[in-house]
């Protein structure tokens, strides 16, 4: 089943009543309501917006994601449930004990997929060096050793934006904010996938810092980052406005329903479910049967 998700950027009450999200406007005191077992993220961007202690443990027992912004109305922070799965000890006690073989082939199987995919996105845009991308991703070694990522990074932006000065910065220039922003909402859709599946955020295959809660969140999202790519682009080149209005929130937000390929068509928020529980199985089995999505 496919969740929604709503974004509110306006003053409101948000409380519980028979089951549903009851929304209170402020401003002109209008109500709505949607049923809570098909909502899958909730975006807080106003910081006039209130919210009951019923509705976080109901959002929190459907295992809906609760994103707040900042003050530059930026994902900043995320509710995460405790227990998100009821075999998660074991689940955790599988990942734990990966060894690291196992860990630089998932790493290899990763950044495949991402070059992949970014071969993909350009070859739909009629870019160029797309074939150049679909070799570097045969040649990523174990471990990714060679950097292939990063080699693959470098000729990716470049030919997305036809050899132009930008440069893909956290705090760079326009349209990185865009980027910013739907990378944002899939980390978040990521870690909720991860909670539901019962496997630790903290404890990636790649990624390793002692300041970051979510390393596994930032390895295993790196395939489906070309999805949010794609849609940059469109706004971008369609509008030729690379400012973050509510429009383009919107159709950023359109990114959790864009279609991949999974052996048959899956809405990218379903095939982040499916590549992490194939992750999980591969934690169990000790054996690289991860899988993730193809751009089309």
């Amino acid at each position: 089943m496919i969740k929604r998700t709503l974004l509110f950027s306006s003053p409101c009450y948000l409380s519980v009543k028979h089951q549903q999200l009851l929304v209170t406007f402020k401003d002109d005191r209008r109500k709505q309501t949607v049923p809570i077992e098909d909502i899958g993220y909730i975006i807080l961007e106003n910081h006039s917006i209130t919210l009951s202690i019923k509705l976080i443990e109901l959002l929190n027992q459907y295992n809906a994601a609760v994103i707040f912004c900042d003050s530059k109305h930026m994902p900043s922070a995320m509710l995460q449930t405790f227990f998100g799965n009821s075999t998660y000890a074991e689940t955790v006690q599988n990942q734990i004990a990966v060894a690291n073989p196992l860990k630089n082939q998932l790493w290899k199987r990763t950044v495949e997929m991402k070059i992949k995919n970014q071969a993909a996105l350009l070859k739909k845009l009629s870019k160029d060096k797309y074939k150049t991308l679909n070799k570097l991703a045969i040649s990523v070694k174990s471990g990714d050793k060679d950097n292939r990522e990063g080699v693959a990074a470098r000729i990716y932006w470049k030919a997305l934006f036809d050899n132009c000065s930008f440069k893909r910065e956290r705090f760079g220039e326009q349209p990185n904010n865009l980027l910013n922003y739907g990378y944002a909402i899939l980390r978040a859709a990521m870690a909720r996938a991860i909670a539901g599946t019962g496997l630790a955020p903290v404890f990636g295959i790649h990624h390793h810092n002692k300041y970051n809660a979510f390393a596994l969140v930032d390895d295993i999202m790196e395939p489906f980052r070309p999805f949010v790519d794609e849609i940059v682009m469109h706004i971008w080149e369609k509008d030729n406005d690379d400012e973050l209005t509510t429009q383009s929130k919107q159709a950023l937000l359109e990114v959790l329903t864009v279609d991949t390929k999974m052996n048959t068509k899956t809405p990218l928020m379903l095939a982040l479910t499916r590549t992490v529980a194939s992750l999980a199985r591969s934690f169990k089995q000790k054996n690289n049967v991860v899988e993730y999505p193809v751009l089309e």
